[in-house]
């Protein structure tokens, strides 16, 4: 039992260099972390204005209103 425990705390030091160790692999990490969410909320405040600026490009005059005949039942 004794190695076991050895060898889960080898393990947990093996985990703690790979996540801390080596140039500030963690803080890069987390830099590219906040990058990702600042794009992200810069998309949600972007997309109601491309909506709006996308919906008054739109040209009523152009939109066929269109009327579907019911068919008989001779004609089916």
């Amino acid at each position: 039992m004794g190695s076991m425990s050895l060898m889960h705390w080898l393990i947990v030091a093996g985990v703690a260099l790979l996540v801390f160790g080596g140039r500030g692999k963690l803080s890069s990490i987390m830099k590219d972390a906040a990058e990702g969410i600042k794009g992200f909320r810069k998309g949600l405040s972007e997309e109601p204005t491309a909506a709006a600026s996308e919906a008054a490009k739109v040209n009523d005059t152009n939109t066929i209103d269109v009327k579907a005949k019911t068919k008989s039942k001779t004609e089916a």
